[in-house]
């Protein structure tokens, strides 16, 4: 065989072995920064979109995300009967098994939870704090606890909201109250290795933890419905605490997206109006500092999530479907969109060089990340799309994959 078809069939090979390799194993991404690794993609679309590898239908109504792990994709939804975890066949789009994790329903119909795996066990919450773990290969159940009746849990006004958290061996959750405000389980048994507590309690938030290491110390830092907190990941003792007050994130309606940790940084924003905050964590002996570097109220956020390219913070005001750029170091607005298609609450997603947005209608767009304004490269309307559908986009593998409704449609986004 010549050694030019030789290369070729090997670089042919490990570009396969790369995208087929390629995880999204929970919300937000492996490291929960909505931030795709993915290389090589179309840089425009088809006017009706990127090519559709297959659409999985059935998997009932939620705001469920994905997350995809091997030869799997993971996602949850209300069907007539029960709220379901679904895995789903990566390469043809086919359920290959359900499991009932609790009952349907709640203040707006469905699970919010997007489900997190290590590719041997998936994790999955029940809008009423049914927190259930799964052999990823057949949906068997391996364990399974309440947020309310194990730990005395208290949720929001919306439920149960947040997408648990894999950290080596260990689950960590938020089931809220002064009992266990947050607690870590060993991922095999669901028992307790600690539960760690806000004084005078808090109730869960709609965020989800991610991890931080400030002055050596490794955190997992959370949004609740009360303001920013961080656990010491060994011990479960809460190290601080920002934003109680009503002018920052206490009392607010709800306070929805996932923290953003950039070296000492953190950067945590709401939406009804609040703003955003970014914050400069400092050790001080045994104790922890909070600096207030900004708080901006131009840069709310609801349900779409902000995410950090380079320098760039990218969001949505609110949920009004304008999405902006920010400067992560000053909160100086850079950018806001004005117009085009597409309305409701925009989710964001980054990949090789572009946003990808998908806004509460059923539009999604892609948006060129480097430019100095809002410039949209391509847009499409998924079929069945309609208001309040709010699963944030996904692209992993060369797939982009979209959540709407009863549906998950899977479009092949690799440049041929």
């Amino acid at each position: 065989m010549p050694r030019v078809l030789v290369a070729l069939l090997l670089a042919g090979l490990a570009f396969a072995t790369t995208a087929i390799g390629a995880d999204w194993p929970t919300f937000r991404g492996a490291d929960r920064t909505g931030i795709s690794t993915d290389k090589g993609l179309l840089k425009q679309w088809p006017a009706d979109g990127p090519p559709l590898a297959w659409k999985a239908t059935g998997l009932g109504v939620g705001f469920s995300s994905v997350s995809v792990s091997g030869d799997k994709v993971f996602t949850m939804g209300d069907t007539k009967t029960d709220c379901v975890l679904f895995g789903i066949d990566r390469a043809k789009g086919e359920t290959s098994w359900e499991l009932k994790v609790g009952k349907t329903g709640g203040n707006y119909q469905g699970p919010r939870c997007t489900p997190t795996t290590d590719g041997e066990l998936v994790f999955a919450l029940g809008q009423y704090g049914d927190l259930v773990c799964a052999a990823a290969k057949d949906g068997k159940e391996v364990w399974r606890k309440n947020l309310p009746k194990d730990f005395g849990g208290k949720s929001g006004g919306w439920n149960f909201t947040e997408s648990p958290l894999l950290d080596g061996d260990t689950l960590i959750v938020t089931p809220g109250g002064s009992k266990a405000t947050m607690v870590t389980l060993e991922k095999k048994t669901g028992n307790q290795v600690w539960a760690g507590t806000v004084e005078g309690g808090d109730t869960a938030g709609y965020a989800s933890v991610v991890i931080a290491n400030f002055g050596g110390i490794k955190q997992y830092v959370q949004l609740m419905a009360n303001g920013l907190v961080s656990f010491d990941a060994k011990t479960g003792k809460m190290l601080w605490r920002y934003g109680t007050k009503n002018d920052r994130f206490g009392g607010n309606t709800a306070n929805i997206p996932t923290p953003i940790i950039s070296g000492d940084h953190v950067f945590a924003s709401a939406g009804y109006g609040r703003g955003a905050a970014l914050l400069k964590i400092t050790k001080d002996g045994d104790k922890f500092a909070v600096e207030e570097v900004y708080w901006s109220k131009a840069l709310t956020n609801k349900h779409g999530g902000v995410i950090l390219v380079g320098d760039k913070l990218f969001g949505d005001r609110d949920d009004s479907g304008n999405p902006w750029c920010a400067d992560f170091k000053t909160g100086k607005v850079l950018w806001t969109r004005k117009g085009g298609e597409g309305r409701g609450s925009a989710s964001i997603t980054y990949a090789d060089g572009n946003l990808y947005i998908r806004y509460a209608d059923g539009w999604v767009a892609l948006v060129d990340a480097t430019a100095d304004k809002y410039t949209e490269i391509s847009s499409f309307k998924v079929p069945n799309g309609k208001n309040n559908t709010w699963a944030h986009p996904v692209v992993v593998g060369g797939k982009f994959y979209v959540r709407e409704l009863d549906t998950l449609w899977c479009h092949d986004v690799t440049a041929k």
